[in-house]
């Protein structure tokens, strides 16, 4: 999903979350602007960006009703948020990533259907998580394809590490659900292991086990060209226990 790993997501590979406050969700690696993305920051920012302000928000406020919220950290070129926030109107869709390029790219394509129930940041997520969304906010987050960190000296960079798994459980709705996603097999490994022992989350499935593609998962363009080169993909599904 990351720039880095050209996929169609975003950059969430973490520094170890050891001082949550000096850590980033993402490695900038920002690439160029075509004019029509520049136009959208220009045209349609206002109607669906939310700057950051480090306080927290009243998401009914900013969507105009109450419904349940989504949260997709790094959607990349936004192809799948679109889908999924097309096919689902019932709930609010909060997108986070800090490509310009893409979130451009799907600030166009919500405009062009004109999109009522979908607001995106530009910003580091964890800074998103800690100061904007208060606990228990979420009906579910979904991470897919997040930067695998290959070389195992940055696996500590990796976004699913335990500190954020327990800030992301405080910011969800009891029984909401995290959908991870990733085709990098070591990383699959060790997403089960770090939500496998996390507290205040249960496999959904059964314990120790991948899930299959749920439907609202669509395959991006990135996806099958690896499916294509033989890649596997594996999907974790997770719920906020019940306090």
């Amino acid at each position: 999903m990351s720039n880095a790993h050209d996929h169609d997501g975003g950059d969430e590979g973490a520094e170890h979350p050891h001082a949550m406050r000096r850590i980033r969700s993402f490695v900038l690696r920002e690439g160029r602007m075509t004019p029509a993305q520049q136009r959208a920051f220009d045209d349609h920012w206002t109607r669906f960006g939310i700057d950051y302000s480090g306080c927290i928000q009243d998401y009914a406020a900013r969507f105009g009703r109450s419904a349940p919220v989504v949260m997709e950290i790094g959607f990349g070129n936004g192809e799948a948020l679109a889908w999924a926030s097309e096919h689902d109107p019932a709930r609010d869709y909060l997108g986070i990533e800090v490509h310009g390029p893409g979130v451009g790219r799907l600030m166009n394509a919500l405009a062009a259907r004109d999109a009522r129930n979908v607001r995106l940041y530009r910003h580091d997520a964890v800074e998103v998580l800690e100061h904007e969304i208060a606990p228990g906010t979420l009906a579910e987050a979904r991470i897919w394809f997040p930067d695998p960190w290959h070389k195992k000296r940055h696996n500590k960079r990796r976004i699913i590490q335990p500190e954020f798994v327990a800030l992301l459980a405080s910011r969800m709705a009891p029984g909401g659900l995290l959908h991870l996603a990733t085709d990098w097999q070591p990383y699959a490994a060790h997403m089960l292991e770090t939500m496998e022992a996390a507290p205040g989350w249960r496999n959904a499935v059964a314990p120790g086990q991948y899930a299959e593609k749920p439907a609202w998962r669509i395959e991006t363009h990135f996806e099958r060209r690896g499916l294509r080169l033989g890649h596997g993909v594996w999907d974790l599904l997770y719920r906020r226990q019940l306090a």
